[in-house]
């Protein structure tokens, strides 16, 4: 198999055709090497590292991130992950009953459950618009978004990016749209930093949240938050600590309590400046570069499977960055979708398990709520190379065929 000249730089299993870069992101080489160095440095004298030099690492850091995503470094806190920033939004606001919260089907499972829960527990109700999936146009997502607004509308979460379609949302008119009726807007852009120009301040929404560790390439654990100014006096970190009793004056309560929130590993965190730098340079033509060869591949791609699987393309290519997603056919009488071999998360399509196991083939094969039910996935980064998509096209025949299906 011909592999990019760029895949030595991961330490991917070369025997592996990975095309799921989405899922959890893959740290280069060079960007693990320093976490290694900031971890034997934090070793050698762990009370040194935490109480006198990691303040001021952490806001090196956050400074560099900032720049990074078109934000104030004084608006933006350290995260674990996307789902960690969703989790302190949803959980500092006061909802009440009869409140509504407005959500999507095609944002984040894990989201969605925070959001059900956050309502269960306030006496709040969680609403979902409907996008279709095939879709023509970005009107659609706008339109079916405000379409379930109304007067009790108290939030609304969104994905940048969305998660099991690979698209890229109109976030900028969602957000300009609710906050003229008075409405705050949840910015899950978990996918956003790094696949696409990211300018939180201008976007002007009240809550962003991301990861460092998709398209930045950072180790994983970093993740962030932004708040916007007005709003940072209501959001607290679920993990209340020292910060939260400190009377010092010369730093926000906002980093003081998601800056420290207990003992854990802060490298990932420390490693964003590098992994910035690496993403910056690794092609020519800079960032700028690198997202627009991860997004032609990522259409081609697409190209390539619509045209193995005898459909249209689902979306329109402007709504593509470096993912996209194709409905796979399937018997909506087959009641063997999936098998649970994930207990800690949701169970695995058989699709993704054969493309494993007979192929080494490492996609996701995504459950859709409504027809198609099942989605395929692939991730375009600039250790991938077309003949690994040529290989999935190959392998995606034969195994629709032992199951009784053919192109659509």
């Amino acid at each position: 198999m011909v592999r990019s000249r760029y895949a030595h730089l991961w330490p991917l299993d070369p025997a592996v055709v990975f095309l799921n870069h989405g899922s959890f992101g893959a740290c280069p080489s060079g960007v693990l090497e320093v976490q290694r160095a900031l971890r034997d440095r934090m070793e050698r004298q762990p009370v040194l590292f935490h109480w006198r030099e990691l303040e001021g690492l952490l806001d090196e850091s956050r400074a560099a991130l900032a720049r990074f995503i078109g934000a104030d470094a004084n608006d933006v806190a350290f995260v674990p992950n996307a789902t960690a920033g969703v989790n302190a939004v949803l959980r500092s606001l006061d909802f009440r009953p009869g409140d509504e919260l407005l959500t999507t089907n095609h944002d984040y499972g894990a989201c969605r459950v925070a959001l059900d829960y956050v309502a269960g527990r306030t006496g709040a109700h969680t609403l979902t618009a409907q996008v279709p999936f095939p879709l023509e146009s970005e009107e659609q997502v706008v339109d079916a978004v405000l379409q379930r607004v109304s007067d009790r509308t108290r939030l609304v979460m969104v994905s940048h990016v969305t998660s099991p379609t690979g698209l890229i949302w109109p976030v900028e008119r969602i957000v300009a749209h609710l906050h003229s009726l008075g409405i705050d807007t949840l910015v899950d852009g978990a996918h956003a930093p790094g696949m696409i120009d990211l300018q939180i301040d201008q976007l002007g929404a009240a809550y962003y949240t991301g990861n460092c560790h998709k398209w930045m390439c950072a180790p994983k654990g970093a993740g962030f938050l932004h708040v916007r100014r007005d709003r940072q006096h209501l959001i607290r970190p679920t993990i209340i600590s020292h910060g939260g009793g400190s009377a010092r004056a010369n730093r926000s309560r906002f980093f003081m309590e998601f800056d420290w929130t207990g003992t854990a590993d802060p490298t990932p965190y420390l490693c964003v400046p590098a992994a910035i730098r690496f993403i910056e340079t690794i092609m020519p033509g800079g960032l700028p570069g690198l997202r627009e060869h991860n997004r032609a591949l990522a259409v081609e791609a697409r190209r390539m499977l619509c045209q193995t699987l005898n459909i249209s393309s689902p979306s329109p290519d402007a709504m593509i960055g470096s993912m996209a997603a194709v409905p796979l056919p399937n018997d909506p009488e087959d009641t063997e979708l999936v098998r649970p071999t994930r207990p800690m998360l949701s169970p695995i399509p058989r699709w993704q398990d054969d493309l494993w196991h007979e192929h080494r083939i490492e996609v996701p094969v995504i459950p859709w709520p409504a027809a198609p039910k099942l989605l395929l996935r692939v991730s375009a980064q600039a250790y991938n190379a077309l003949p690994e998509y040529e290989e999935l096209c190959a392998a995606l025949p034969p195994l629709l065929a032992a199951a009784g299906r053919g192109g659509a």
